[in-house]
């Protein structure tokens, strides 16, 4: 088992940085582990997952899984890799009720609902918790899940959810909600008869799911489109798997967003072009270049990054995760830029925090407007959730004078040592422990 969180107190300190150079290798993608962890629920067996990233969210989610019955264990990346290696062992001996002091720290616990109910009949579970980004319902989870015969009391605290064996369906979202195509799929791969999903999440991490799902003997068809037709088996056909998660595109949109800020070039190994190509072609329109292969991407900055226009829209279009990192860009780019979030209502919170750097941004409702100024000052501020903390650190890095970071247990939680990382780089960022 990996040690324990990171101290609630250490800082992350930064200064002007730059021009950045060299290689980081971006890990396995957060968005992608925590399901194929849950997806171990659905057989028996020992599972390895390898170039899983080392962050406090695999820990709590290990943590999870460990207490509804699996074993899990973890082990350095072998030569030549990142990350690490997560071994899970489900033996059949599986009690499908989550603790809530578990399930209530971390947005991926919903991901259990789907592989407990299909394979068990029965669940268990806390309402999920992780960054507040405003509301979040699951709604269309269990409406998903009620099509395919399940019945659910939703309380304040939790959910218990039962069935027989769950019964194929025709179910047709809203909105390619990427958590609920996630539990809907792992229902519907034990499920008696074919299920279709309808407006499917296309993420790649919605991919690499499918991907571990098939190698255990799932048959699933229309992978990476919209419509996903799920043909059940019985349990007792699937066998467990050795996977390799997909890289992390938001970890590498950072070191991207960070060589962009502070100038230089930099090659971001085993960051895949393809599953970031609006996210690039935008990043392109504000004046950085990239040089693509087939293992990386090598990202140079301009003189000064030019102001542009962005709205966050399900995959392939630019993610969430990245508007934080955007936004950033946009606080020292010539111009007037505006980003309009369609996602989560409640994503702008980072902003004021931004403002103590000197960045000059008004929020209109969904949208922020964001006026380009000529260098931002170092202050202190305070991460309020994952992706707005590290581009807070890469803000720092283009500021003058010093940043100091504080709340950094929320980077921990999806960065695998980020400021080592960019300290690689030549970035002036170091962490300063808890009482030291």
């Amino acid at each position: 088992m990996s040690d324990a969180f990171s101290p609630v107190g250490d800082m992350i300190v930064a200064s002007t940085s730059g021009p950045l150079s060299g290689e980081v290798i971006v890990p396995g993608a957060k968005n992608s582990v925590l399901k194929l962890m849950a997806a171990a629920l659905l057989a028996d067996g020992k599972y390895v997952l390898t170039n899983a990233p080392i962050i406090d969210d695999v820990v709590i989610m290990a943590d999870l899984l460990m207490a509804v019955g699996l074993q899990i264990s973890f082990s350095p990346a072998s030569p030549g890799e990142v990350g690490q290696h997560i071994e899970i062992v489900n033996n059949g001996a599986i009690t499908p009720v989550a603790p809530f002091e578990l399930a209530d720290r971390i947005r991926a616990s919903v991901n259990l609902v789907g592989p407990l109910l299909g394979r068990f009949g029965e669940i268990s579970i806390a309402l999920p918790g992780g960054d507040d980004f405003g509301g979040r319902p699951i709604d269309m989870h269990l409406r998903g899940l009620e099509a395919m015969g399940a019945t659910f009391d939703v309380t304040p605290d939790g959910i218990v959810g039962r069935c027989a064996r769950l019964s194929g369906a025709v179910i047709d979202f809203d909105f390619p909600s990427v958590g609920a195509t996630e539990n809907i799929l792992m229902a519907a791969v034990v499920a008696d008869g074919t299920t279709v999903i309808k407006n499917a999440a296309r993420e790649p991490e919605i991919v690499d799911l499918c991907s571990m799902l098939r190698g255990m003997g799932c048959r699933i068809d229309g992978v990476g489109t919209s419509t996903l037709t799920i043909t059940g088996v019985e349990p007792r056909s699937l066998q467990a798997v050795t996977h390799e998660v997909v890289t992390d595109r938001v970890q590498a949109a950072t070191y991207i967003a960070a060589v962009a800020m502070c100038g230089g070039s930099v090659r971001v190994s085993r960051a895949n072009a393809e599953h970031m190509g609006m996210m690039l072609s935008r990043f392109t329109d504000m004046g950085i270049t990239f040089a693509i292969d087939t293992d990386g991407i090598t990202a140079t900055a301009p003189q000064q990054l030019a102001s542009i226009d962005v709205s966050t829209l399900p995959y392939p279009g630019v993610a969430t995760d990245y508007k934080p990192l955007i936004v950033a860009m946009l606080s020292v780019a010539n111009g007037v830029g505006i980003v309009t979030e369609n996602l989560y209502p409640g994503r702008f919170r980072y902003v004021e925090e931004l403002r103590k750097l000197g960045a000059d941004i008004t929020i209109d409702g969904h949208h922020a407007v964001v006026r380009g100024v000529k260098h931002l000052v170092g202050a202190p501020v305070v991460a309020p959730d994952i992706r707005a903390g590290a581009a807070l650190v890469v803000a720092g890095l283009c500021a003058q004078g010093i940043t100091e970071i504080s709340d950094v247990f929320h980077i921990d939680r999806g960065y695998d040592d980020l400021v080592g990382r960019l300290a690689s780089l030549g970035a002036s960022v170091s962490r300063i422990q808890a009482g030291s």
